[in-house]
């Protein structure tokens, strides 16, 4: 009966982590020549957990909003906003990520991930999309390109230590492509 279980517990693991994974993985019809580190076989687990934590970061941002987006930063953490002073500290932070997600969807996606070599520290990079309303209720989309630095806490958790962004200018594409062949 044990040996069941096991088999249970370990199917459960794969659909749970299937379905986390399924944000991270391209669209159907999408475009085949950009890489998908997740479809690599050789990924490493610390890149997964990197992965793993933007997609949950993501996803309550995208809930929640600015109140969200405070709650993964550590108590120390930092953020660079293009353009603006540093905000440092959670508490700062709580206080400057005052947005509804109504009023502004935040959205990213990781190009890459990499785990330090003592497995308690990673960053990840990406592109990242802000969608809100001008005064006269126009849309306005917002892109650039992120990086975040992630660092595990004493009780085991994972929390952002620095979030940069830089906006890309409109209509710049993708700035970050390798031409083929390199």
């Amino acid at each position: 009966m044990r040996a069941s279980w096991n088999w249970i517990l370990l199917g459960l693991l794969v659909m749970g982590t299937a379905a986390t994974l399924h944000g991270q993985l391209p669209e159907p019809g999408a475009p085949t020549n950009t890489a998908n580190p997740l479809l690599d076989p050789t990924v490493k687990p610390g890149k997964m957990l990197l992965f793993d934590l933007e997609a949950r970061f993501a996803k309550d941002v995208l809930e929640r909003g600015g109140a969200a987006f405070a709650d993964w930063f550590a108590e120390d953490g930092v953020e660079l906003s293009n353009g603006e002073p540093p905000v440092v500290g959670r508490v700062a932070i709580v206080k400057s990520a005052n947005w509804s997600p109504k009023a502004y969807q935040l959205t990213w996606t990781p190009t890459d991930a990499a785990m330090g070599p003592s497995g308690d520290m990673g960053y990840t990079w990406g592109h990242f999309e802000g969608h809100s309303k001008d005064a006269n209720g126009n849309p306005v989309t917002t892109t650039g390109r992120y990086m975040t630095i992630w660092r595990k806490q004493a009780d085991g958790n994972w929390k952002v230590v620095l979030d940069a962004g830089s906006n890309e200018p409109a209509g710049a594409g993708d700035c970050c492509k390798l031409p083929a062949g390199n």
